[in-house]
């Protein structure tokens, strides 16, 4: 627990916590703006579509390896 020896201290105090509690709303803000970009539907399908190409192009080179 802080001893305060002053108001100025007190008001110093309050002006940071009230900064990092800014802060902390703008980092909220981003974190949801970046995961509703990766969940967009463009975002899904174009991943999906990728993984699904990938995977058939592994598929068709191990059988080309096999016979």
């Amino acid at each position: 627990m802080k001893i305060y020896t002053s108001f100025d201290e007190i008001d110093r105090d309050i002006k940071v916590l009230k900064l990092q509690k800014e802060i902390s709303k703008e980092e909220i803000k981003l974190s949801y703006n970046s995961l509703k970009d990766d969940f967009s539907f463009l975002n899904v399908v174009s991943k999906t579509a990728g993984a699904v190409i990938q995977k058939a192009l592994t598929f068709r080179l191990l059988r080309k390896l096999i016979k």
